[in-house]
């Protein structure tokens, strides 16, 4: 299966209703469903006004997204990037990597030369580290899930 996916990146006022509504439910199908994690989805992170919304469609279907914020949004002096999700018919297609790589240049054109942070799944520090992000915390758990900090140095 070859994937022409259309990446999007919109700030919070750019995004249509109906993005933002695909958007949420893609975050939710997989971290409060799929992950059964109820924790606190919508945050005002998504509202501030240098967050960037990274989507991405296939035939005009939402198969990808995260979220990238500017520094001191989530970490002191780091751009982080977060929510993370591939739709789950979509999984092992080889979705991931171009949504990471499309996510790096985003945040090297937004904030040029500055460290990038990220909480990631214990269990994808080995994706993370194909994209130089290097392991900077024991694990600790948020909502219950094996988590561990992340760092890409710029």
């Amino acid at each position: 299966m070859t994937l022409n996916i259309n990446w999007q990146a919109k700030h919070f006022v750019e995004l249509t209703t109906d993005e933002l509504y695909e958007a949420l439910k893609l975050r939710v199908d997989v971290f409060v469903v799929e992950q059964t994690c109820y924790y606190p989805e919508l945050d005002e992170k998504d509202r501030d006004s240098e967050t960037i919304h990274l989507l991405g469609y296939d035939n005009g279907v939402l198969v990808a997204y995260l979220r990238l914020l500017a520094p001191n949004i989530s970490y002191p002096d780091c751009v982080s990037i977060g929510r993370v999700a591939t739709a789950q018919a979509y999984r092992g297609k080889g979705i991931g990597h171009p949504l990471m790589y499309k996510a790096l240049e985003l945040c090297a054109q937004s904030w040029p030369n500055i460290d990038i942070k990220i909480g990631a799944q214990e269990h994808l520090e080995k994706y993370y580290n194909q994209h130089n992000f290097i392991r900077v915390s024991d694990m600790y758990l948020e909502d219950d899930i094996p988590h561990i900090d992340m760092l890409r140095p710029s």
